[in-house]
């Protein structure tokens, strides 16, 4: 009876020790500390996220998170005269042991490459959003990174915050690709929706896009097809295990669309897209590109509009397979980013699964111009303006066909691939 009695305090004891060893467990929990370098729209979300999500982003992954080190150049001197977080300092940041994970955010090659690569030589796992850095170098640093036993992750360098390449690499994995179609730059995406939508011209919606921010001061990138380029790189070497060269790619922008080409597109049954395309060939080689195309409505990609991205991926056994979402901004991106920073913990011991090899493009790549689909041409004979779309034809053979249209004193002024 006296065992009873005692029930209670003996029931406040377990809670208490219950507390206690709770608490200490959470006290010892480990803290991965990561690094950023580059602290401009997704660096910055990078570290809004750590900081707000902290207690989603233990529960995924087991551990706590502390962004200890920003990389800034010297010029930003305000940052650096007020944390101690940010430096400029990219060896101190490299040389310290407690960094166990880069996230790289500067964007371009130089000096990302170098930063990259040394770090991934020095024992420490990488994530970055950086297409061009990828999509040029990815074969040597995918291979670095197998070599020590890292994690060299870049899901938002393709879709931004759209999930492709870990479903290309785990969801698709059983399938043999056969190709890729996608929308791959929101802001050209956007200035054709403008252009369908409101029959404006290509330079009225380029001065738009400007002024609400999804187009640089300088948009050669997105509108000269360079940004899609090294996306629909990225796809290609992941479905086709070799590394893919941007500047061994066909890339076309959407400066020659005009207004009237997208009437004409509209009253066919079709919306013009930029497109990124790659297709392993019946003679194993690989075609791949980035051109405008003329889309029908029947296909999914018509309905994308504004800036959205989407990439329809094809596979023997899923059949077409659509990823569909924003391409960019900050959140979005930045979300991918620590998504594969939780990766790179969660995985940290393990071989990793996205690799492929380098490659001479001579030897797996099928010429641009041998290339076959139908065309949309557009032209004027005795002041009467008309257009039509051709049978299936080679590029080379079309560009044939053009240069007889002139000959017979046609004027050309439009000529489109369509999207077969």
């Amino acid at each position: 009876m006296k065992f009873f009695k005692n029930l209670p305090i003996l029931f406040l004891v377990m809670i208490c020790f219950i507390s206690f060893v709770s608490v200490n467990a959470e006290s010892q929990k480990e803290t991965v500390n990561i690094a950023i370098l580059g602290y401009g729209t997704v660096g910055s979300g990078v570290k809004e996220i750590v900081d707000n999500n902290f207690e989603r982003i233990e529960k995924s992954s087991g551990k706590q998170v502390k962004v200890k080190k920003i990389f800034v150049r010297g010029s930003h001197t305000e940052l650096l005269n007020n944390s101690n977080v940010f430096t400029s300092d990219f060896e101190a940041i490299l040389n310290d042991p407690e960094i166990k994970i880069i996230v790289e955010s500067m964007g371009g090659l130089d000096p990302a490459y170098d930063y990259v690569k040394r770090s991934l030589e020095n024992g420490k796992d990488v994530v970055t959003p950086n297409k061009e850095l990828v999509a040029t170098h990815g074969a040597e640093l995918l291979k670095i990174a197998a070599y020590n036993n890292l994690s060299f992750r870049f899901e938002a360098s393709v879709g931004g915050g759209i999930p492709i390449i870990e479903p290309m690499i785990s969801s698709l994995n059983a399938n043999n690709i056969k190709q890729i179609c996608g929308i791959l730059n929101g802001t050209t995406n956007f200035m054709l929706t403008k252009m369908i939508n409101e029959n404006l011209s290509f330079e009225s919606v380029l001065k738009i896009a400007q002024e609400l921010g999804y187009a640089e001061s300088d948009p050669t990138a997105d509108v000269e097809g360079l940004d899609a380029r090294n996306k629909i790189c990225i796809l290609a070497s992941i479905a086709y295990g070799k590394h893919i060269y941007p500047k061994n790619v066909h890339a076309e922008g959407i400066t020659k669309i005009s207004s009237e080409d997208v009437e004409h597109a509209k009253n066919l049954g079709y919306v013009i897209k930029l497109i990124g395309y790659a297709k392993k060939e019946e003679n194993d080689k690989i075609s791949t590109f980035v051109v405008p195309m003329l889309v029908s409505y029947s296909n999914p990609l018509s309905i994308v509009n504004d800036v959205f991205n989407a990439v329809l991926v094809d596979g023997d056994c899923t059949g077409a397979v659509l990823l569909y979402g924003k391409g960019a901004g900050k959140m979005p991106t930045a979300s991918a980013v620590v998504s594969d920073v939780i990766g790179c913990i969660n995985n940290s011991k393990a071989l990793k699964k996205v690799y492929w090899e380098d490659s001479n493009n001579k030897d797996i790549l099928n010429d641009f111009e041998d290339f076959e689909a139908p065309f949309y041409i557009r032209f004027q004979k005795d002041n009467t303006e008309e257009f039509l779309i051709t049978e299936k034809m080679k590029v080379k053979d079309f560009n044939e066909y053009t240069q007889t249209f002139e000959k017979l004193g046609f004027r050309v002024f439009s000529k489109i691939m369509v999207l077969d």
